[in-house]
């Protein structure tokens, strides 16, 4: 089904769908066509294993900007034998190609362009064939998440946005983990509550550590809220 043909519940009615419903939906109104966004957080740790509980050959892609953390690639490896899986791959330049091209350290000099060229591009590739992506976002994470609808259409990208945990909570994604001895991100043991970039990551709570000292918590990826007054409308338009 094509996202411009599908209409949702009233916002009422998702608010109340618990996560692995929510996902249910979403790959039985859109198979072949829904695929998580993996950062290899704790968040993802959770969508994996209810995702792939529902469907085994459900879709998972991540962003390699080349520059993610050794611990990250760990279990990101961990992660395709755990569950016989193949992680779809949308990469940003080398970093040899980045440094010919900008210099050294872009992400310093200029951030935005860092960002457009190594996660931006590359997330627009990746949703290019998509009706529906999956994300992570909580809406205790940062106030530019408080008001993330677990389902709603994405203006910016024109498909759906599926945030199955944005009601849950740290604590919950953690009973969860340790309920199931799921695998996740070594460097949350370390302080380490958000992970991206090794070069512009540091442990802080929340968003805090992402982008450290610059005022930014986003990295434009994610164009928040999508709208929950959207979820009664198609995606014609």
């Amino acid at each position: 089904m094509a996202a411009s043909a599908f209409t949702l519940p009233d916002a009422a009615a998702v608010e109340a769908m618990g996560a692995e419903e929510i996902l249910a939906l979403c790959l039985r109104e859109f198979p072949g066509r829904v695929s998580l966004a993996c950062s290899f957080q704790k968040e993802e740790t959770v969508l994996l294993d209810m995702l792939f509980g529902i469907e085994p050959k459900a879709r998972v892609f991540a962003i390699d900007t080349h520059y993610l953390f050794p611990e990250t690639y760990d279990l990101w490896r961990e992660v395709e034998q755990r569950y016989q899986t193949k992680v779809e791959v949308f990469e940003g330049p080398s970093p040899e190609d980045l440094a010919a091209t900008h210099g050294d350290s872009l992400w310093q000099r200029k951030p935005d362009l860092y960002l457009a060229i190594a996660k931006v591009e590359p997330l627009i590739r990746a949703l290019g064939n998509l009706d529906a992506w999956i994300t992570g976002i909580r809406r205790d994470q940062s106030p530019t998440r408080a008001n993330a609808p677990k389902l709603g259409w994405d203006e910016a990208h024109e498909l759906w946005k599926v945030n199955p945990l944005a009601d849950w909570s740290d604590d919950d994604c953690w009973a969860y983990i340790g309920e199931r001895g799921l695998p996740y991100n070594a460097l949350h043991d370390r302080g380490y509550d958000s992970i991206g970039d090794r070069h512009s990551t540091v442990p802080g709570a929340g968003r805090e550590g992402r982008w450290a000292g610059s005022g930014r918590t986003e990295c434009g990826l994610h164009a928040l809220p999508s709208s929950p007054e959207t979820l009664g409308k198609t995606g014609a338009g």
